[in-house]
């Protein structure tokens, strides 16, 4: 089980409220997250989601995701994880949102207001460092060859990824 964080969970009047992390997720709660594409040209940076996570280990999924904890901003969050997960500091930008609900198994829901961080990276000099209790794997693919995968193989791919390659053209990416 995670860390008990707290995080950013959305009212229906569109304020925030503070919420556990896991309870969130047991709940379905609309809260706020963020999901980082690293690109080299038109080559996505993925990765594979370490077998112990709580939910959706082993699965590959975008870049990087997470959640911001209470207090703290998007691009910070952003920032933050892609440094934690992957050991890399760059310079990201927001280019869109999306929200979806999904479940990710185990009695847990999302059910995220996603930001949606880019950035273009060059892989020959990029020092990928993954934290192997987050991240398996990584490798880079294009989308259009991750939406076949995904089609083909479903049960290889986070929901929210395959949710994120089902609506690209809504992600601003």
């Amino acid at each position: 089980m995670p860390d008990q964080i707290t995080i950013p969970a959305i009212a229906a009047d569109e304020s925030l409220y503070p919420i556990e992390k896991i309870e969130a997720h047991r709940l379905g709660v609309l809260h706020q997250a963020v999901s980082i594409f690293v690109f080299c040209g038109a080559d996505l940076l993925v990765q594979r989601r370490a077998a112990g996570k709580y939910h959706c280990g082993g699965l590959w999924a975008n870049s990087c995701c997470s959640h911001p904890h209470w207090g703290e901003s998007l691009q910070g969050c952003a920032e933050r994880r892609l440094e934690e997960e992957l050991g890399l500091s760059l310079p990201l930008t927001q280019v869109g949102a999306i929200e979806y609900a999904a479940d990710v198994g185990g009695g847990l829901r999302e059910h995220e207001r996603v930001a949606v961080f880019q950035t273009q990276a060059n892989r020959q000099t990029l020092d990928i460092r993954p934290d192997h209790e987050e991240v398996s794997e990584v490798r880079w693919e294009t989308p259009r060859r991750l939406h076949r995968e995904a089609a083909e193989r479903p049960e290889v791919f986070a929901p929210w990824f395959r949710i994120y390659l089902d609506r690209w053209d809504e992600l601003g990416l």
